[in-house]
Parts: C-alpha cells; structure tokens; sequence
C-alpha cells in the first residue's frame, strides 16, 4: 500500500467530502451513502486533530468552530444590496415595463428572466482566491453585520469554490448573493421539537433563518439545519446575461433556484408566474412571487438604481393573503336558526387575489377580544373561498370618536337574548322572522343540502317577491308558466330550472336532515342521524333521551333536535313536503363502531383543500377505518388535517395544542 502523509491524506478527504457536498446540495443527488460521509468527514476531523496546522479555514470540519461571538462587527457593502419594488398584477408589470422601455433605445434588447423568489434572508459572500472569507447581512444595504462564522454552518455554502475544466482561473475576489432559508421540512421538525418542549412555536420559517443568521453561538445556527440559494454574482466576470449568472455559480459550486426561465416578453413572464403559483404549494421552501429582471447585463446596468431599487428588477408577488383596509361600519345579519352575526363592511381590498368589502366578526366576543370599531384600520386574512377574518386591529390609526360596537337590543321586531353558556345573540322566535324564513330557503337550496342547480339567493328573493313560494316545499310545486312571466326567464331556461328542482325530490337521508336547517345540526351531526335511525320516521319518533345519548350528538344538540320535530309548524312543513313527492332515500344504519378499527376512537377535523382527494372522500375514508368527523375544534380532537389554504380551524388547533397533520402524514394514516 503506498504511504500517503497526513497532507495528502487531508487534502484528498477534504476534495473528496467537498465533491459530495456539491452533488447533495447543488446537483442534488448521491453517490454515496449519509453515513459513509459522515465517516469521511470523522476521518478528517481526527487528523486535523493530530495535526492541527494544517487545518484551513475552507476545511469541512470548520463548519461549526470557535466561542460564541460577544457581537456582530459592522461591514459596508462595497456594492450596495438593493431591495427590490413589488408588482401584485399583470397591470403592474407592464406598467414597469412601459418605465423602462421610455429609459431604453429603441433597439435596445428586452427580454427577461424569471426565477423563484424564495422567502428567506439575504446575505453577501466573499470569496477570496477561492476561500470563503466573509459573508455579511444586508442591513440597511450599504453597512450590514459580519455573520461569516454562522454561514459557514451552512452546507450549501461551499467554503472553497470548485475547481472546473470550464474555469480557467478562480477569480482573485469572488462575491455573490443569494438567500438564506428553511426547508418546510426542517421546519416542521423544529416545531415538532418545540411542541413537545410545551414551548411557543415558530411562526413561520423565515422568521427562524433570519433569526439564526443573528446567534452569536454558531453552533446554535448550525442545529437550525438551514440551506442557501444563490441569485446573483456581484463580480464582473465578463457575464452578458443573468442567465449566465446562473450557470457560472453552479460551475463554483453553488445551488441556485431550478425553476428559472428566460422570457421573451412579459406575457412569457404571466405565463411563468401562473405556474409556479399552481406548483408553489409542492415546492420544498416558501416562496412569495417571482423577481423578474432585464436578462441582459448591460441594459441592467444602463438603467441603473432610483432610491435603494434596481430599476431593471421587480418582485412580481403572488396575491397577499393579508391586506389592511379600514372598517366602514358593522352590521348585524340573522341566519337560518335565528343567530346574529355581526359583519364588517371594508372598505374594498383585494385579498389573495379576490376583491373583498366584508368580513365575519362570529359574535360579540370576539368584537369585544378584537376591540374593533367602525372607522378602524384592520389586518384582514383570507384563506381559500371563505369569508375573510380581521386579525389585528392597528389602534394608532383610530378615529378620535370611534365608538365601541353594541349588540341591537331588538331585531326583527323581537328582543335579542343571548343564553347561558352561548357565544351566540339570537331572536328567540326564528320561526315569526321573515329574514330568517328567507335564509332558510337559501339553505335548504345550498351545495351539501338539496344542492339544486340555478336556484340561487337571487332567483329565491324573486320568487318571494312574486309570492311563488313561502316555504321549501313550494319549489316543488312550481311549474314552468310560474316562472316563464318572471324577467330574464324565457322558456328554455324556466323548463332548465323546473327539471333541477324536479330531480332532487328524491334525497339522501343525511342531506335531507341537514336541509332543514335544525339549530346546532351540521352536515356531520346529519350523518350520525342518519346512521343512527335510517329512516326520516324513525327520527321523528325518537326521544329526547335517546338523541341524547348518541354519541358526537349530546345533550345541546339532542334537545334541539327533539324540539324541532316537535314544533307544528316544523311537522307541517314535512308533511306538505310529502304532498309534493319530496322524500329521503333511507340510510343504511350503521353497526356500533369497532373498537378495533384503526382509527376507532380518534376525531378529526378537517380545513384546506387537499390535492389528492376530496373533502367528501376524506371523511368517508375516515369513517371506513372507524374515526369520526367534527366540525369544529376542541380539546377532544385527536387530529386536525390541514390542506393548502387552511382557515382558522388550523390556528385554534395550534392554540389548544391539538396535533396537525398535513396531507402526506393524513394519508399514511388512511392507508
């Protein structure tokens, strides 16, 4: 075996760790296994151990080294960070485009390039011929803080740049830029750890990577498993495009973003933007948009900078799903069991891409948690098709004579009550208010009850204007020559309508109980009835005890149940439903639940939309395995699923502690 010195042996550990960093990290893929690295790395760091003088400061092992730091020293950019400005619409862009085509020859070149526009926290590099010499935050973009010991942790920061056949020499003074972050799966685990340490979880992963980039103790950074992306090269290496950019820091051994595209024109760049916002959701990090510059070096440099912005850039951002608008006044709106709920009117605002003017305020106390007033400026959130919530209200811009928010003492003619133990204010004669009466029809109509093609809220208020209808089982008796008359309604469409409303005469039991709009009835507590008794006779005849003691029913609900099939008018309109051929098809019951079933005991709740299957067939595919379903969260929920978009279930389960699981994890557990 020919004798090799701790020098050679040193050297060609380090190249040899170093080529598989770039693989892993740049390319990635292996060659080798984690652990078999990790015995090269193990090997080296017991040499340099033996022979602490020929350790380097681009060693692998010097990742992680040195005392904590007792602060960070101040460094001036010797070319500014800029920061980017922002366009939230295709209008925006072309407008800047029209900005810079003004500042440009006519014959000037004016193609783009795209890429990623990752959430994290940007930093410079140095390089000095080919060592990693300093690396520092942005600041204020002209000084910002020396953090070279906390990015040396990070492992997709080469500390030597790579030695290529397509480079004929490292440059003497290298720097490049490039983002900071965390991985949504490091971020899960992080906390993961944190929930299980009863400790305050991270809000979101951007908030950690720019926190550790801050620790004096770089061996705190190193455990935050953090990555880098590189996004420009500062040093002019004869570069004549950013593309190239691109090309020549993946050659020195850096990652950059994958998703990136050259493009022609700006509709090139929308077509882009489109999607990566239909795949952002699938990507490994957190992104907010897309940058978006001139792909041309030497346009980008004759436009130059006006402020702290390169006008040759825009971040093209993806539809916020928070906005600040202010609260023109709050109203009151009855729903179909009775409850008032107060709803803000916004000024309008476009909100993840939607133009909203309301938002839900639930009750009075959460008016009261908010303390939000007519005339205050608000945070509002919008996630998915839901109405919108106010998260903060910002009491600094409040008006002088802005007044606190009072619940009407009377509605529609009767005295507002609100119940021991209830959040809610309702009326307690629903049954004598025509408002109610109204939004029982638009229910009784609704997606998950009888789900009746064209007969939305608008056609039902023509049809109570025209006294077509009084009650739900009045849209079984209307016929063509009722609706034929009415306006925008000619033939073809009155016969379409008549034919919808026709074919829904035979319902699901479960979507029948729901329809009927029962107080505290939700479509799941719908299906444990339906489970339970079968048939719409059987459920009448129940007593009150024995809806009781179903379970998922209880007491709250058992009563409400129990009283509606016992009000005349309630049982009038049944047996009026019947006279028109309207009928539930029965429920095949349900035997008692196996203890052993895999998910027998447990309760889940589900927000988000999920991309692998329905929000109907995940739930069925929970009953089939023996858990239920519950449409609100609690301390007695077992698990909350959280798709993309998730609402406000997901931060009442993360304030009660309640365990998430996201799509992949729910899977596994359907399996």
């Amino acid at each position: 075996m020919p004798h090799q010195t701790p020098e050679q042996r040193i050297k060609e550990l380090r190249t040899e760790i170093n080529h598989h960093r770039y693989l892993y990290h740049v390319l990635n893929r292996q060659e080798i296994s984690d652990a078999a690295l990790d015995s090269l790395k193990h090997e080296l760091a017991q040499l340099e151990q033996r022979h602490p003088h020929l350790i380097t400061p681009d060693s692998p092992t010097q990742r992680v080294a040195g005392k904590p730091l007792a602060g960070f020293f101040k460094v001036r950019h010797e070319t500014p960070m800029l920061s980017l400005a922002d366009a939230f619409s295709e209008q925006e862009l072309n407008e800047w485009e029209a900005r810079i085509r003004k500042l440009l020859p006519a014959s000037a070149p004016l193609d783009y390039f795209a890429e990623l526009k990752v959430d994290g926290f940007a930093v410079s590099l140095v390089y000095e011929d080919g060592v990693f010499i300093s690396g520092s935050t942005r600041g204020d973009g002209t000084v910002g803080e020396d953090v070279t010991e906390n990015l040396k942790t990070i492992d997709s920061i080469p500390l030597r740049l790579r030695e290529n056949k397509k480079v004929r020499a490292v440059p003497r003074r290298l720097e490049v830029r490039g983002e900071v972050y965390m991985t949504k799966k490091v971020f899960g685990k992080i906390n993961a750890e944190q929930k299980k340490k009863g400790l305050p979880l991270f809000a979101n992963p951007r908030n950690i990577a720019a926190g550790s980039m801050r620790q004096l103790d770089p061996a705190m950074t190193a455990s935050r498993k953090l990555d880098f992306l590189c996004w420009q090269l500062v040093t002019d290496l004869g570069q004549k495009t950013h593309e190239e950019e691109h090309l020549i820091a993946r050659i020195f051994g850096f990652k950059t973003v994958e998703i990136a595209e050259r493009c022609k024109n700006t509709d090139a760049v929308m077509a882009f933007w489109k999607r990566v916002l239909d795949e952002r959701e699938k990507l490994p990090f957190l992104i907010d948009g897309i940058v978006v510059q001139t792909n041309s070096e030497r346009v980008f440099r004759e436009l130059g900078v006006v402020g702290k912005t390169p006008r040759a850039a825009i971040a093209l951002k993806f539809p916020a799903e928070e906005a600040t608008t202010i609260v023109e006044r709050i109203v009151v709106q009855i729903g179909r069991t009775g409850v008032l709920t107060p709803i803000a009117v916004l000024r309008p605002v476009s909100v993840a891409g939607v133009t909203v003017s309301r938002a839900t305020l639930h009750n009075l106390d959460e008016i009261r948690r908010l303390d939000v007033r007519a005339g205050d400026t608000v945070v509002i959130r919008r996630a998915g098709d839901v109405i919108p919530d106010i998260v903060h209200v910002l009491p600094k811009l409040r008006p002088r004579n802005a007044k606190k928010f009072q619940m009407p003492k009377k509605f529609c003619g009767q005295k507002v009550v609100r119940a021991a133990g209830e959040a809610a204010h309702r009326i307690k004669h629903p049954e004598q208010c025509e408002l109610v009466a109204r939004e029982r029809l638009y229910h009784f109509v609704s997606k998950n009850a009888f789900d009746i093609s064209g007969l939305g809220p608008k056609i039902i208020d023509r049809l109570l204007e025209e006294g077509l209808v009084q009650d739900a089982a009045d849209f079984f008796a209307l016929t063509e020559g009722d609706i034929q008359p009415l306006e925008r309604f000619a033939e073809k469409s009155s016969k379409n309508l008549i034919t919808a409303i026709q074919k829904k005469k035979a319902i699901d039991f479960p979507r029948f109980i729901y329809a009927l709009g029962i107080l505290h009835v939700g479509e799941e507590t719908a299906i444990d009835l339906a489970a339970r008794f079968g048939t719409l006779e059987a459920l009448r005849s129940a007593g009150q005890e024995e809806l009781e003691q179903i379970p998922h029913v209880g007491p709250v609900v058992g009563r409400s149940v129990f009283a509606w099939f016992r009000n005349p008018q309630n049982r009038a309109l049944l047996e009026k439903m019947a006279k028109v051929g309207v009928h539930s098809r029965p429920h095949h019951k349900e035997p008692l639940a196996d203890r052993n079933a895999p998910l027998a005991g447990l309760t889940f709740v589900l927000t988000g939309t999920l991309s692998q299957l329905s929000r109907d067939q995940a739930k069925q595919r929970i009953r089939e395995l023996g858990g239920t379903i519950s449409e609100s969260v609690s301390k007695k929920t077992s698990f909350v699923v959280a798709g993309k978009e998730p609402g406000s279930k997901l931060d009442k389960a993360q304030t009660l502690k309640v365990t998430i699981l996201n799509e992949k994890q729910f899977l596994k557990k359907i399996k």
